[in-house]
Order: structure tokens, then sequence, then C-alpha cells
């Protein structure tokens, strides 16, 4: 997923390249097999193995492709990894667009700073989070998503959308050496009720998705102009553990792109919102995005390297939340090299996100309330503090090519402490949106 070293080759051979050539028509097939050398500022440094697969056909639809398949194993020095396939075909079937995704995580530190933003605590009895495991737990996930898009009765860039998908979550206290003795906020959550018996280690989600998506945007992975629209309505029946989980929901994304000067310079924004209609959802999967395709291997928020750059991830989890995003997208300059169209961007941002339907609530409060004693400190559920819009700002540096492949990598830091106090780092693949 990160090409960090890739990245810096290509900068530097592009410095004498400030003229851009006529552009090469790809077709028929293009590899781009590449080691996985990269860093993220709440997972790690990243090793592994990548491979793009694109078909551009005749190449007629160039910079689009026909289809796309891309393959990762790769993992994380905090502890967590990844094995990844996905494609996305949008010409392989007449007038439908296919989209699979295939990945199982893993993840020996996974980030829980309890529910509800602000209101929830962070007091970390240890009080020092880099070397603490308070605010950590281990979670193994699989997950399986497949949707498709066709045209809605012949009406220009609108489309009708179904898929399914499948999550089993597995979840512990964090078990790694050095930490055997901790009490962490996932047990105090547990032990307090918050988090309740019959979903204390994880368990099965099934998701029937229908939706409707607007798209007039130039192009999928570096669009100038245009809009995407997606709105779903997710039902989530309890077919699997019978815990009385079952759940509807609805997830509402509108990204749109306002060029400024030709395809030079873009202003892009994303809004995106998601709440339960009716039904309970397990603590597990409330922090889910639940969208049709993916723009990022991630699709957890809000916080991190997908939605809020800069704020914890995980840290502003609830059973209904909202957030922006807006970008100027900045494309320097454009060159050629290894018979590949190559361009770079500068795209300043600015993320901001909140908590719209609390969590348990009650729950958290009665627990604060009862003065839960588990170590020589107290265990506060609650910090009374009332949630509030969380934001954080940044800049990025994207290295794209064929309009397709983009390697990002965007620094962006918390607004508010209680968010996080460092700059942090994100090297990866796409835009955020």
């Amino acid at each position: 997923m990160k090409r960090h070293l890739f990245l810096v080759l290509v900068l530097l051979l592009s410095v004498s390249a400030f003229s851009q050539k006529k552009e090469i028509i790809k077709k028929g097939w293009n590899f781009g097999p590449l080691p996985v050398v990269g860093y993220d500022a709440d997972l790690g440094f990243q090793y592994g193995v990548t491979c793009d697969i694109f078909n551009f056909g005749d190449g007629s639809r160039y910079p689009r492709y026909n289809y796309k398949f891309n393959v990762e194993a790769s993992r994380y020095t905090k502890g967590s990894g990844v094995f990844r396939f996905y494609s996305d075909m949008p010409y392989v079937v007449k007038d439908t667009k296919l989209f699979f995704d295939v990945t199982y995580f893993y993840a020996k530190k996974y980030e829980f700073f309890g529910f509800n933003g602000f209101e929830a605590s962070t007091f970390d009895p240890y009080a020092n989070f880099d070397k603490s495991g308070y605010h950590f737990l281990n979670r193994n996930q699989f997950r399986f998503v497949g949707s498709m898009q066709r045209p809605f009765f012949n009406v220009p860039n609108l489309y009708w959308t179904a898929g399914w998908a499948y999550y089993h979550t597995k979840i512990d206290r964090i078990n790694l050496e050095g930490y055997e003795d901790q009490v962490t906020l996932y047990e105090n959550y547990v032990n307090a009720g918050i988090i309740k018996e019959d979903e204390v280690h994880g368990g099965n989600t099934t998701q029937i998705r229908l939706g409707m998506v607007y798209d007039s945007r130039d192009h999928n992975s570096d669009p100038t102009r245009g809009i995407y629209a997606e709105a779903t309505l997710v039902g989530s029946p309890d077919l699997i553990d019978h815990k009385g989980y079952g759940n509807l929901s609805y997830t509402f994304l509108w990204r749109q792109y306002i060029p400024i000067y030709k395809d030079k310079l873009t202003f892009a924004y994303r809004l995106g919102a998601q709440n339960r209609i009716a039904g309970r959802t397990p603590w597990y999967m409330i922090n889910n995005l639940n969208t049709m395709f993916f723009q990022k291997m991630y699709t957890e928020g809000l916080g991190g390297s997908v939605t809020l750059r800069g704020v914890h991830r995980n840290g502003v989890i609830g059973e209904g939340f909202a957030f922006g995003n807006v970008e100027l997208r900045w494309r320097i300059v454009g060159f050629q090299f290894i018979n590949q169209n190559w361009q770079v961007a500068l795209n300043p941002f600015f993320d901001a996100g909140i908590v719209t339907q609390k969590f348990r609530e009650t729950e958290m409060m009665n627990a604060d309330n009862g003065g839960i004693v588990l170590h020589e400190n107290a265990f506060d559920s609650y910090s009374g503090d009332k949630e509030s819009v969380h934001m954080s700002a940044g800049a990025g540096l994207k290295l794209i090519m064929n309009r397709n492949l983009v390697v990002s990598v965007d620094m962006g830091k918390a607004l508010d402490k209680r968010d996080g106090e460092k700059f942090k780092t994100f090297i990866g693949f796409n835009y955020l949106f």
C-alpha cells in the first residue's frame, strides 16, 4: 500500500521535467508490481508486496480502465497487517459496474477511545499513550463486500446500486508481551456493562445494501470536475449469531469537484453522514462506514487516515456521525517516465466530524456515577464534556500515474489536543475522496 522509496525516486527524476509531452494513450494490460514500503502514524512502518493490474482495452476510454485488480500482503511494525484482493470492473458486463473486496485484517494494537467523542473519557491512568496499552485491544476481521451499479431508467449519470457484505470480527484484550498486567479501557467498558456480555468478543455481521448513485465526474481516481453522490440503505438481519443485533441504517455521501483553473487547480469537498434508523447495533460495528465502493482500504472512522487526518484513529465513534473534508488540489507538474504519464500534485486540506447519534450514553453515565474502581485510579467512563466538532488540518503530496494510480502522502494535526497532540503522517494510495 505504501511506496515511499519509489515516491522519492520519481520525485527526484521529475525535477527536470517541467513540460508535459503529448499524453501516452495506454492500451491493453498494465501491471504495477511493487514492494510495499511506507509509514502510517497510527499503524507504524509498513512492508510487504502489492500489485495493481489494469486493462485499458483498445485505449478508447483512457484514462478510464475496463477493469482493475489489486492484491496486497503487508504488515505494520505496530502489530497489524492485511491480506487483500479487490476488483473494480466498470465495463466487463454491459451497463453494469461490479466491485468485489475480500480482506483479512489483524491488529494486535487496535485503538479504542470509548464512545461519543469528547463525552468519552480519554483518561489514561498510565499517562503515556505511546508506551501504554490502555487505549488498545486485539482485533481480527474478515471482510467480504460485493456491489453492483446499473443505470436508472437511462437518466444521465443516475444509477441504482445493490450489494451484500459479510464481516466476521474477533476481539480480545491486548495480549502483547509487556502488557499482561495492564488494565485497559476495553476491559473497563466490559466490566461496567457498557459493552454487553454477548458482544464482548465480536461476532458475525451480514448486510444487504440498496442505494442510488449520481456520478458526473470526469474521472474516478483523479477527478477535476463533477459530482459523486451516494445514498445507501443498509439492512443487517441477525442471520447467524441470533443475539438480537439486527438493524437498519443509512449512509449518505456527497463529493464535488469544482475546477478553478482548467485541470490544474481544483476545489474538492466531501460531506458524509451515517445514522441508525431502527434496531440494535453491536459496539464493534458502529464505526464502520457502509459505502458501496471503497476509495480506501480501511472503511472505519471517524479519525485516522480515511476521514479526519490527525485525529486519533477511532477517536470519534458513535451510532451516528457526520463529517466533511475540504481540499485544494494543485497539479504542479506533469511528465513522462518509463513510458507512463505522471503528475505531481499538492493538496492542503481541512477535515471535521462530529457524533450525531449517541451510543449507550446512559450506560456510560451510570458507570461513571457508580465510581467503579479497577486499579488505584477510578474508571472515568464519562468526561462531562459536551460533544462538539473535531477538526484537523494539514497538506498532502500526490504522485499520479496514468490518472489511476495515486501514491499519497498526507500530514495532518488535530486542532484540539484532546484529539491528539502530534502531527501525523500517512503514506498510502488514492486521494481521500
